[in-house]
C-alpha cells in the first residue's frame, strides 16, 4: 500500500458538503474586520495597487479587476463571441475562433498565467486555457486584447493548463480527459479505455520577442486525467509537477470508479531531459490537424492557419522522464513554493495535506527507492521517500495552495469553507478564516512565483447563497478579499465577479499601467480596406458584394447616405475610426443585421458584414456614446429589389457623389 491513514470516507465528505453549503456559518454577517472600508477604499481619480486577471469560467472570457477596490475594469473576450466589442462578429476577428472543428464560438476558460522572467511576472502577456475545445490563448497587455489562440491536438479537456516554466520557455498544458490520439481510428468502444486511451502533455514554446506560440513537443502518457500542475523553481527549474486522478482508468461513474484506489499520483516530469531527447531527434512526427490563429495589430486582421504535424515522445520509451509519487486520492492542486523545494499535493478526499521535498525526490530517483509495482511500466517513488511531512487536520476538501513569500502557505478547503494558513517548515496551522461559501481557487499576488507580493489574498467561492441581493435562480459569482499582511487573515471585502471564476493572477499596477497602447496610429494602419480620410470614402460594387469604405469621427459617418444596394447583396462596411485621441472609440450597427456591432478604436479599421433580407430603408448609427451630438451620428442605407436600376451612389451632407461604377 502506497499511502497510509489519510483516506476520508466519501460518504462522510458528501455529508459534510451538504452541511456546509446548506447552513449559514455563525457570525457570517459580521466577519469583516472593523477597518475594512479604509483598507479597500480607492479615492476618486486614484488607481488600484494591483491588476487582477480572473478566469471567466464558462463565459469563456478573461475579466480584469482592480485590487483592493474589487472594481471591474474590463472583460477581455478570448474564446467566446462578445457582441459588446464585436469579437467574433467582425470579419477581422472571426478567424480567431477557428478550430479544426470549424468556427467554435465558446469555450470554458479556467486558468490564468502571467508571462515570466526569472520566475516572476514580467507584465508582457497573460496566457489562458480553453478547457472544452482544447486551446491556449495569449493576451497582449499593451492592448488588453487576445493576440493568439493555439489549438492543442491529441487532447480533450485542456484543464492542467496553462502553466509556465520560470522564463516562459514553455507554456505547459495537460489534458483532463485521456482519449485516443488524433492519428488513430477513434471509432472504438468506450470500454476499451485501458487499452486505447492516452494522456498528452503539450510543451508550447513562446518566442521571447513577440510571444508567438508553437507546439515544441508533446509527451504521450498513460491514460490518466491531469488536473493541475506547476513548474519547479530555482533548484527544481528543470522539473514540472502534475496532479493526476482516475489512475483506475475508469470510463463511467467516475465519482465512484475513479475513487476506488487508495492513492493517485503527483507526476514529476523532467522537461529538460525530454527537451534533450527531442533535440536529439528521438521524437516521432505524428500527423494531426489543429488551428493556429494570430491577430496582426498592423493590419487589424486575424489569420487562421491549419497545422498538420506534432512531435511526440512516448514516456513509455523514456522511463527517465517521468516519475510517479503517491498522493492522497483525487488530488486537485499541485503547488510549488517560492524556493522550489516543497511541492504541495491536495487530495480532495483527504484530511491531511502532504508536502513533498524536491531534494528527497532527487535522492529517491538516484537510489532507485521505488515501489516494486510500477504504474504503466513507469517508476513509482515510495511515498515516505519523497515526503517532507504532512499538515495534520488542516481542514476538509483541500484544493489549492499559494504562498506569501514569508515562509507561509495558504490552502483553500472546499468542504469546510475556509482558507487555512500554515508554516511551510514546521507544517503547523497558524490561522484559519471562513469563506462564504465553498471556496475553490485562491490567489495571492505573485503567490505561485519566486517572489510573491503578498499583502492580499482573494478567495473565489463556488456558492454565493446570501451574500448579495438575490437575482433569481442564479446568483452572482462571489469573491472575497483578505488582508494577509499581519499574523491573522482579515476579511475586508466581498465583491461579485463574472462567472464562473477559477484561477486568477495579480501583479502590481506599475508593471503594466504605463505600457498601454492608447491609440492606433492611423498613418501606420495597413488594413486592406482602410480609409484614412473622408476624401477617400467610397462605395464599390464587386459582383454581389458591396464594399463601403466609411469613416467615423465625432460626430458623423462618411458617407452617411448609401443607395443602390440590392436584395441579395453582401454589404461589407469597412469602418475606420479617424480619431487620434485616447478613449474615443466609435461603434457601428445596422438595423436587422444578423451580427453584432463593431467597436472601433482610434486609428483602427474593422468590417461588419450585412446581408439585407428585405427592401427598404435601414438606419446605421454609432453605438458607443462619443460626443454631445452622438445621437446625430447616424445615416441610412437604401435597399432595392434584385435587378433594380437604382444606381449605386453615396453622399455626405449636400455633397452628392456620382454613381460608382461596378468593379468586375
Amino acid at each position: 500500500m502506497y499511502i497510509k491513514n489519510f483516506i476520508t470516507p466519501v460518504l462522510f465528505l458528501a455529508a459534510a458538503t451538504v452541511s456546509v453549503t446548506s447552513c449559514k456559518p455563525k457570525s457570517a454577517g459580521t466577519a469583516v474586520s472593523g477597518n475594512a472600508a479604509s483598507k479597500v477604499y480607492v479615492p476618486p481619480g486614484k488607481y488600484d495597487e494591483f491588476y487582477n486577471f480572473v478566469s471567466g469560467g464558462f463565459s469563456g472570457q478573461l475579466s480584469v479587476y482592480g485590487l483592493p477596490s474589487g472594481r471591474l475594469l474590463r472583460v477581455i473576450p478570448v474564446f467566446s463571441v462578445d457582441p459588446e466589442k464585436g469579437w467574433g462578429y467582425s470579419e477581422e476577428t472571426k478567424p480567431m475562433l477557428n478550430t479544426s472543428h470549424g468556427f467554435v464560438p465558446w469555450d470554458d476558460l479556467h486558468h490564468v498565467e502571467m508571462s515570466m522572467t526569472d520566475g516572476q511576472a514580467d507584465g508582457r502577456w497573460v496566457f489562458v486555457n480553453g478547457n472544452n475545445t482544447p486551446r491556449l490563448a495569449r493576451v497582449d497587455l499593451k492592448t488588453f486584447r487576445t493576440a493568439e489562440i493555439l489549438e492543442l491536438p491529441n487532447s480533450a479537456g485542456n484543464h492542467s493548463s496553462p502553466f509556465s516554466t520560470e522564463n516562459s520557455e514553455y507554456i505547459v498544458a495537460g489534458t483532463r480527459f485521456s482519449v485516443p490520439p488524433d492519428d488513430v481510428n477513434g471509432d472504438i468502444p468506450i470500454n476499451s479505455y485501458k487499452e486505447n486511451f492516452k494522456g498528452h502533455i503539450s510543451f508550447v514554446s513562446v518566442d521571447k520577442t513577440n510571444g508567438e506560440m508553437k507546439i515544441a513537443f508533446q509527451l504521450k502518457t498513460p491514460g490518466v486525467n491531469f488536473d493541475l500542475s506547476h513548474a519547479g523553481k530555482g533548484k527544481s527549474h528543470d522539473w514540472f509537477f502534475f496532479s493526476t486522478y482516475n489512475t483506475e482508468q475508469a470510463n463511467t461513474l467516475l465519482e465512484v470508479n475513479a475513487s476506488r484506489r487508495d492513492k493517485d499520483f503527483i507526476m514529476a516530469v523532467n522537461w529538460k531531459k525530454a527537451e534533450e531527447y527531442v533535440k536529439a531527434g528521438k521524437g516521432k512526427k505524428h500527423s494531426v490537424k489543429y488551428a493556429h490563429n494570430t491577430y496582426d495589430e498592423a493590419t487589424h486582421t486575424a489569420k487562421s492557419a491549419m497545422e498538420n504535424e506534432v512531435t511526440v515522445l512516448d514516456v513509455a520509451d523514456f522511463p527517465d522522464i517521468v516519475y510517479f509519487i503517491p498522493c492522497p486520492k483525487s488530488p486537485h492542486g499541485c503547488d510549488v513554493d517560492p524556493t522550489g523545494e516543497y511541492i504541495v499535493g491536495s487530495g480532495k478526499l483527504a484530511a491531511l495535506l502532504p508536502v513533498f521535498s524536491y531534494d528527497k525526490i532527487q535522492k529517491a530517483i538516484a537510489a532507485k527507492d521505488f515501489e516494486q509495482e510500477t504504474y504503466a511500466g513507469l517508476p513509482v517513488i515510495k511515498y515516505e521517500a519523497a515526503l517532507y511531512g504532512e499538515v495534520q487536520k488542516p481542514g476538509l476538501g483541500p484544493l489549492h495552495t499559494e504562498f506569501d513569500g514569508k515562509g507561509n502557505a495558504y490552502t483553500s478547503f472546499f468542504v469546510s469553507s475556509e482558507v487555512v494558513k500554515w508554516n511551510i517548515k514546521d507544517l503547523k496551522v497558524l490561522d484559519r478564516q471562513p469563506t462564504y461559501y465553498s471556496v475553490g481557487h485562491l490567489m495571492i499576488p505573485g503567490g505561485d512565483s519566486k517572489k510573491p507580493f503578498g499583502k492580499y489574498l482573494v478567495a473565489y467561492n463556488k456558492i454565493t447563497k446570501d451574500r448579495y441581493l438575490p437575482t433569481g435562480p442564479e446568483l452572482s459569482q462571489s469573491a472575497q478579499l483578505y488582508d494577509i499582511s499581519g499574523d491573522k487573515m482579515e476579511l475586508i471585502l466581498d465583491y461579485p465577479t463574472i462567472g464562473e471564476p477559477h484561477y486568477a493572477q495579480a501583479v502590481p499596477a506599475e508593471l503594466i499601467r504605463d505600457k498601454q497602447l492608447k491609440i492606433f496610429d492611423i498613418n501606420a494602419n495597413k488594413h486592406p480596406f482602410v480609409t484614412k480620410g473622408e476624401a477617400e470614402a467610397k462605395v464599390v460594387r464587386q459582383g454581389n458584394q458591396v464594399h463601403v469604405y466609411i469613416t467615423a469621427v465625432r460626430s458623423h459617418f462618411a458617407p452617411d447616405n448609401i443607395e443602390g444596394v440590392q436584395l441579395g447583396d453582401e454589404v461589407l462596411f469597412h469602418v475606420t475610426n479617424l480619431e487620434q485621441d485616447w478613449d474615443v472609440p466609435h461603434g457601428f450597427g445596422v438595423k436587422g443585421a444578423a451580427n453584432g456591432e463593431l467597436l472601433v478604436m482610434p486609428g483602427e479599421t474593422l468590417t461588419l458584414k450585412w446581408i439585407p433580407d428585405r427592401t427598404g430603408i435601414f438606419p446605421i448609427y454609432c453605438t458607443d456614446f462619443c460626443s454631445a451630438l452622438h445621437q446625430e451620428m447616424s445615416g441610412y442605407v437604401r435597399v432595392s429589389p434584385k435587378g433594380s436600376t437604382v444606381p449605386l451612389r453615396f453622399s455626405l451632407g449636400d455633397k452628392n457623389e456620382k454613381p460608382e461604377p461596378t468593379v468586375q
